[in-house]
């Protein structure tokens, strides 16, 4: 059976990063979650004192980005691979409100997003790949077999990061997750450089209404026909 690329984009907490790995592993695919290379270059910015409420050192993190390595190591345990940076698991660091209170910010600029592309690039170049964030259907891989752009409600996200949050045991307020959805949506679409857009050939799933069973069947039975259509 031919390897594809499928392309998974869409708004922020719609379950993307979820369904893409139930996909992967299902397929024997690689998965690529770009946002957690944008969260690992955020969290960095954050240790080093670059971005707060009150300032973002932009310059200062475009000069420190040769000294930024993220990398994906296999955890058997979890069955996913977790995100490393400069050598350090950070992979329960940067899904923290905090990060995703500034990552929209951070992915805005440009020579990151040129950097984390070029290599997003090269880890789908033998196909086989899932990936999953913003702009991979209209520039990572706009010529991608598979794209998809999966939506819901703003409140409905904010409900299923909100109890995601919780069960990790973070101190959090439903309002101040939902706010963060509702500041992240409109940052996304509406930067400058690769805002987040439906592809004009990418399949819209609204899964507002929809169990996690339900998206990944929905969605392995558009991946076995794409994959079939390309024999």
């Amino acid at each position: 059976m031919k390897n594809i690329t499928i392309a998974i984009d869409g708004f922020s907490s719609t379950g993307k990063s979820t369904v893409a790995k139930q996909l992967a592993k299902h397929l024997g695919y690689v998965y690529v979650d770009t946002g957690a290379m944008y969260r690992a270059v955020t969290y960095y910015a954050m240790q080093n004192g670059l971005i707060s409420d009150l300032d973002f050192n932009k310059e200062a993190l475009i000069y420190q980005l040769p000294n930024i390595k993220i990398s994906f190591k296999f955890n058997k345990t979890l069955g996913f691979a977790e995100v490393y940076l400069n050598a350090v698991n950070i992979e329960k660091e940067i899904r923290t409100l905090e990060v995703s209170s500034y990552v929209s910010k951070v992915a805005a600029i440009s020579e990151i997003r040129q950097k984390l592309v070029e290599q997003q690039q090269q880890m789908g170049q033998d196909k086989g790949v899932v990936m999953d964030g913003r702009d991979i259907g209209t520039v990572v891989f706009p010529d991608a077999e598979l794209k998809l752009f999966m939506t819901a409600s703003a409140e409905t996200r904010a409900e299923r990061r909100y109890q995601e949050l919780i069960e990790r045991g973070d101190d959090v307020e439903y309002k101040d997750v939902l706010d963060n959805v509702k500041e992240r949506d409109y940052i996304d679409s509406n930067r400058k450089d690769s805002p987040l857009k439906k592809a004009e050939d990418a399949i819209e799933i609204d899964n507002s209404n929809m169990s996690l069973d339900e998206q990944f069947n929905t969605i392995l039975q558009l991946a076995k026909m794409t994959t079939e259509d390309c024999e």
